[in-house]
């Protein structure tokens, strides 16, 4: 029975301890990961559990949405390792995308808390490894081409490593001492939230979380369900297409349901699942569901378990959004960013004042760069980097900015130093943010060079090359997404090639979406913008578009 909440402020003293447990966590992440992927672009999450592994803390750096699929995360892998069968020092890994963040790459890890010999609670962490094997690309027609499946097993058993997990691990990837880095990253994490966990419960006096763990779920579940009794009941349904792959253009169909204090999104008439690498698994599209509204009804209550309990997210088996084992996911990011844009435009009739316009990096643009440099060292480098957020209707979008993910660009020196690449030029691309009385934010032109004397394998993982960042209120799309060598030639934003010895390649990130009618903006800020280099001549600006199709029914009370 859950105690009600008669100290608020010990209460909040109790949670920020708690919280700062994990920040801690995921600094030890950082600064022990091996991979730029973690080190530079902040691809993974630390989160406190209870002991029914329900999210108490979520770190505030990192990937929110994987945080958000935790808890169902850790449900699975109790199911299979129940309570009585884990031990002080354990460690459990998975990278089932029907479990886990919805992809291979990413591999999570589950450990027990023990205090005073009885579990109390759970430790998690997710981390983007370097490689997984496989093949990255959007090519692969079935799930086991992308790499090794790894079902919920035991890691370390009571602190000592499991040597056959690991050598079946390392000997099926490429890049062993980056993967097994990561690993241990991920283990030392565990265990700086272990010794906070336990040193929280004994200056508080407590024996488990269980009470502590009541409260914080039933405070921001009720501030969740306040943000959505402010909308009117309601149905409100939008449809919006993406690129896709040949043939295979990605269709969004999304119905969100308000019913007093409860939302519903369902995802019934998207496009079937296909034979690409762009299905989004139903947990991967629950966390691109719930992590968008969070933010767009209660922003300011931490995140954790209770946060999502009053959202259901459906979506009819055998769908993009809800494919079936053993389809192909490597790049289900680029279904499941989407899914913010679809919500966004939903519900921009009864949010007009807080929903922004699409984002450029709704889905985010991938480039994985691999190969042997000249003293034929193996490298592999994932560039992270960020294209231009949507407007809102007070303010412009933030250019080179990550949305709905968190992911972050890293330093070039930091991309440099783990690969024999140079980096010729970052820079705000000029016209690619959608003209409005609010501006989108800009995208950014990359160019790399490859300086060695071998080709370098180049994998591209995109979208919004055909259909840009659409524009909210009357608003301009920003600019579509493009990738050109320096021999004139555009690569498809789905593909597999190589850069040649002594070339170059030129990665432009879209724009955002505006908002409101550009003849409404002021003209001091148009000015600001000429002044700032931020526009183009009209020759370069993208033509506008609308949604494929737009509707709002509005139930009755």
């Amino acid at each position: 029975m859950t105690r009600p909440v008669s100290d608020p402020i010990g209460l909040e003293v109790r949670w920020d301890r708690l919280a700062a447990a994990t920040d801690e966590a995921a600094a030890t992440v950082l600064r022990t990961a091996f991979s730029t992927i973690i080190r530079e672009s902040n691809d993974y999450t630390v989160v406190l559990m209870d002991r029914a592994g329900r999210t108490m803390a979520e770190s505030r750096a990192g990937i929110p949405a994987f945080a958000a699929l935790m808890s169902s995360l850790t449900e699975r892998v109790l199911r299979r390792f129940p309570l009585d069968e884990w031990r002080d020092g354990d460690s459990v890994i998975t990278n089932d995308p029907w479990i886990a963040t919805g992809h291979l790459p990413d591999i999570a890890m589950i450990s027990p808390v023990f205090h005073r010999g009885r579990l109390v609670g759970f430790t998690g962490t997710v981390a983007h490894s370097p490689d997984i094997g496989g093949t990255p690309s959007t090519g692969a027609t079935e799930l086991i081409s992308e790499g090794i499946l790894i079902p919920p097993l035991r890691l370390f058993r009571a602190g000592r490593i499991e040597r056959g997990v690991k050598d079946l691990l390392l000997t099926n990837v490429r890049l062993a001492d980056q993967v097994w880095g990561d690993l241990e990253a991920q283990a030392a994490a565990h265990a700086v939230c272990r010794r906070r966990a336990r040193e929280f419960l004994t200056d508080f006096g407590e024996e488990d979380f269980e009470d502590f763990a009541a409260q914080v779920h039933a405070v921001t579940d009720a501030a969740m369900r306040a943000g959505i009794r402010d909308l009117p009941d309601g149905v409100y349904r939008v449809a919006l297409d993406a690129d896709g792959v040949d043939g295979h253009p990605t269709h969004i169909a999304s119905a969100v349901t308000v019913r007093g204090a409860e939302v519903g999104i369902d995802y019934t008439g998207s496009s079937p699942q296909v034979p690409y690498a762009t299905n989004s698994t139903l947990n991967h599209t629950r966390a691109y569901s719930v992590y968008p509204l969070k933010i767009l009804l209660d922003p300011s209550t931490r995140t954790q378990w209770g946060s999502y309990r009053s959202i259901r997210v459906t979506a009819p088996e055998g769908t993009i959004v809800n494919p079936t084992f053993p389809a192909p996911v490597l790049a289900r990011h680029l279904t499941g960013h989407l899914l913010s844009c679809a919500i966004y435009q939903a519900l921009a009739p009864v949010l007009p004042d807080r929903v922004i316009a699409d984002s450029g990096g709704a889905p985010a643009l991938r480039v994985r760069f691999a190969g042997v440099d000249d003293d034929g060292r193996p490298f592999s480098l994932m560039l992270f980097a960020n294209a231009g957020m949507g407007a809102s209707k007070e303010e412009d979008g933030l250019s080179t900015t990550a949305f709905p993910t968190n992911s972050g660009g890293g330093s070039i020196e930091a991309l440099e130093a783990a690969s024999p690449l140079h980096f010729l030029r970052k820079e705000l691309r000029p016209g690619s943010g959608g003209r409005g009385r609010r501006r989108g934010g800009l995208g950014q032109d990359i160019e790399v060079h490859n300086p060695t004397g071998r080709p370098v394998h180049m994998v591209l993982l995109g979208d919004r090359e055909r259909h840009p960042a659409l524009g909210l209120a009357g608003g301009d799309p920003g600019a579509t997404a493009q990738v050109v060598l320096d021999s004139g030639e555009r690569v498809p934003l789905k593909s597999v090639s190589h850069l040649a010895p002594g070339s170059s390649v030129v990665i432009s990130f879209a724009g955002g979406g505006g908002f409101g009618p550009a003849e409404e903006r002021e003209p001091e800020l148009l000015i600001a913008d000429e002044i700032a280099g931020y526009t183009a001549p009209p020759h370069r600006r993208h033509p506008a578009r609308t949604p494929s199709a737009s509707a709002h029914e509005e139930a009755a009370r």
